[in-house]
């Protein structure tokens, strides 16, 4: 897949320049796609070191990932919608959705084929079925393609931003105002790979975040979020940004006292058209126990 980039303003390497661009690859992967001639400014081969200036034409083919044996695994599943194109599925915290490094077995993908094996080669190798992805730790719907069709028509609303998703978040402090767009440039973190960060616009991509305020409690904010865009880490690295880290997130946040073992964020919406009529699906998947108890002894 080749991937064109018009830089804006001088980057002192190219390789830190593609790699903040480009959240879910590591700087390591990007240096071994330029060496092998993957890369190239204004139709020259390019160095992981060279120097960008404004107006630059950097030009990148990211290759295809190397087959995985993917295996199916007898992993129950919620179903919350299924028809002959789409299944919608109760992601439970602590499942990873597909297989990557340090998470072989055990993934949401894992299960998918092995209740539904005709997914097998739907979309990206790799991640047969996904068309966009919730956090290990988040909760809640999370759809799947059943054919490729269904995963054009799909990544297709998420790109135009026609599928609308709510989130329910937990975070610290009082929100002010009670509503508003949190629009902040995401990018990877320059010193921890692994994290997220808000970066200037050049290093990053657009992020914004829309919320609603439902419920104070003494020190926190019972909140409705709705991610216009889908970025890695989004609507944590958005409330961490504003002084408002989400409750139990220990990577953007803080430790608190409230031992849930997870962070207060669950997928509690979704909105999409059915890819056979065009129809308007609106599901919706309630606080699993935990959340709900921790909001009980809130009240």
């Amino acid at each position: 897949m080749e991937q064109r980039f018009v830089v804006e303003s001088e980057q002192p390497r190219l390789d830190r320049y593609l790699t903040a661009l480009l959240a879910e690859h590591s700087r390591a992967e990007v240096q071994r796609w330029v060496k092998q001639g993957l890369a190239q400014v204004n139709d020259r081969p390019a160095r992981p070191g060279m120097a960008l200036k404004p107006g630059d034409v950097v030009t990148l083919t990211i290759p295809e990932p190397a087959p995985t044996q993917l295996q199916p695994e007898d992993i129950p599943l919620v179903i919350l919608y299924e028809d002959e194109d789409v299944i919608a599925i109760d992601k439970p915290a602590g499942m990873v959705v597909h297989p990557a490094a340090g998470h072989s077995s055990g993934t949401l993908v894992n299960s998918l084929l092995w209740h539904f094996p005709d997914i097998e080669g739907v979309g990206e190798r790799g991640r047969p079925g996904i068309v966009h992805r919730l956090d290990k730790d988040t909760s809640g719907i999370i759809l799947v393609a059943k054919n490729a069709r269904a995963h054009r028509h799909l990544q297709a609303q998420f790109k135009d931003r026609t599928i609308v998703k709510t989130y329910l978040a937990l975070v610290h402090g009082h929100l002010s105002p009670e509503q508003g767009l949190i629009d902040a440039p995401i990018g990877r973190h320059q010193r921890h790979r692994k994290r997220m960060a808000i970066v200037p616009a050049h290093r990053g991509r657009v992020a914004q975040t829309e919320y609603e305020t439902l419920a104070y409690y003494d020190v926190n904010t019972l909140a409705a979020a709705h991610p216009l865009t889908g970025r890695t880490h989004q609507i944590r690295v958005h409330f961490a940004s504003i002084g408002h880290p989400v409750v139990g997130d220990t990577v953007y946040g803080r430790r608190d006292a409230y031992k849930l073992g997870r962070h207060f964020l669950h997928a509690h919406r979704i909105r999409f058209a059915r890819p056979a009529d065009e129809a308007i699906v609106e599901l919706l998947s309630p606080l699993p126990p935990e959340l709900q108890a921790l909001l009980d002894a809130l009240s």
